[in-house]
């Protein structure tokens, strides 16, 4: 007996070297154990007049002392490392009582309890040590019955799974008079009343999907991206709005989409009402064609005649495009051919003197024309003479002008002789003719 104890000693201590490896819930399921024991009352007895020492050593007792017996036990998790536990165990013996007397031969003993087992470790270990105490009740031969608290150890060797070996040494401690105190031996076997509750873990999720690159960022893969490196929509495969004249208007916002244009005009050409090739916007005449020169107008005719100041010689004042946009003297009523000059001489006539002083009035009154005064002669006589006596006539107009106020810069007289001759100069009419002077405005 002192070898079985110093073997659940050292057993005790080597117990935490072992485990096995288990998940989920450690604690026990409803399990069933058969065990065989042997009642000891001498050594109870041997410890109530003796040292513990002393009985170790040379007083425990034999086997042949002890009284077998067989049970039933129950267990049953209520944590990791508290089982609860109940038993049912019968022997054969001759019952010694408390004060001295036994039981008349060997009668049936059943006795039953309920406890609780305080492991040291959870039961995936191989070698589990415990302490253990409880209540118990007995009867004795169907006459004696009385109660007890077992108290005590053992030692658990799992096995299997959820299936054990116990070793086990109670103390039964008397609290009725019908009881004594003995000690219990118990070898047993357990093994679980339940199939063990799977852990039905969820399924995982399936693994994301490959993330596909989007190098510009714009929501659309790579892969599904016909402009992959520049920010597009999906209406467009992933490329930008297209534009198609290149104006910076994408062609969903551009109302000319093959015309470059600006905002301002919804990607139109800023527009040109008159057709000359300027817009609106830098034409000041925008509804009538012009020129670039003039900010897109038409170029200017000052005086109205519709000669333009460009082709006008005479912008300032009206005239006949057939010269150049000067007027005539004619048009002011002058007769240039009532200018008469006395037969061979450079001495103008009464008429001419007139007609002249209309002249002078009328170049006063329009200060911007220079007027070139021609003169002509006829045929007779020699033409250094005709040409010499045609510029003293020219030159006798030009100064009774500027006697008359008209500035002579404003006049030009040239002697053209018998040139460019207007008469048939065979006949006297027609050398009359051709004796005059021109006056055209000077362009």
């Amino acid at each position: 007996m002192k070898k079985v104890l110093l073997f659940l000693i050292v057993a005790a201590i080597a117990v935490t070297s072992f485990s096995q490896v288990s998940s989920g819930s450690l604690k026990k399921r409803p399990t069933l154990g058969i065990n065989f024991f042997l009642k000891d009352f001498t050594a109870a007895d041997l410890l109530g007049h003796n040292s513990l020492g002393i009985v170790l050593r040379d007083k425990w007792p034999t086997l042949n002392t002890m009284k077998p017996g067989m049970g039933l036990q129950y267990y049953q998790g209520l944590t990791d490392y508290i089982d609860f536990t109940a038993s049912l165990n019968s022997s054969f013996l001759t019952y010694p009582f408390y004060d001295g007397t036994t039981s008349s031969g060997d009668k049936f003993l059943l006795e039953t309890t309920a406890g609780l087992n305080f492991k040291l470790l959870p039961d995936n270990y191989i070698v589990d040590p415990y302490l253990s105490t409880g209540v118990g009740v007995s009867m004795l031969g169907g006459t004696y019955f009385g109660a007890f608290v077992p108290v005590g150890g053992g030692l658990q060797f799992a096995i299997g799974e959820g299936t054990f070996i116990h070793l086990e040494c109670l103390y039964n401690l008397r609290i009725t008079e019908m009881t004594n105190y003995n000690f219990q031996y118990k070898i047993g076997f357990s093994s679980p009343l339940t199939d063990k509750k799977e852990v039905k873990l969820a399924p995982l999720p399936p693994p994301p999907p490959p993330v596909e690159k989007d190098t510009d960022g714009d929501g659309i893969v790579d892969s599904k991206d016909k402009c992959p490196t520049v920010p597009g929509i999906a209406k467009y495969d992933g490329c930008p709005i297209p534009d198609t004249d290149g104006d910076g208007i994408n062609d969903e916002n551009d109302k000319c989409p093959t015309e470059k244009g600006t905002a301002k005009y919804q990607g139109c050409p800023i527009p040109d009402t008159d057709k000359d090739g300027i817009n609106d916007e830098e034409d000041k005449c925008p509804t009538v064609p012009g020129v670039a020169r003039y900010q897109g107008c038409p170029v200017p005719d000052t005086d109205g005649d519709g000669v333009n100041d460009e082709e006008d010689k005479c912008p300032t004042e009206k005239g006949p495009a057939s010269n150049h946009g000067c007027p005539e003297l004619k048009d002011f009523n002058f007769k240039a051919e009532n200018v008469q000059f006395l037969t061979g001489s450079a001495v103008l006539t009464k008429v001419a003197s007139a007609e002249l002083d209309n002249g002078a009035k009328i170049l006063s009154e329009h200060p911007s024309l220079n007027i070139l005064v021609d003169g002509y002669t006829d045929n007779i006589g020699k033409a250094d003479k005709n040409k010499a006596l045609s510029q003293k006539r020219a030159d006798a107009v030009k100064a009774y002008l500027v006697k008359k106020g008209v500035d002579a810069a404003r006049l030009t007289a040239t002697g053209y002789g018998d040139a460019n001759p207007i008469g048939d100069n065979k006949t006297a009419k027609g050398k009359a003719a051709n004796r005059r002077v021109e006056f055209k405005v000077k362009q």
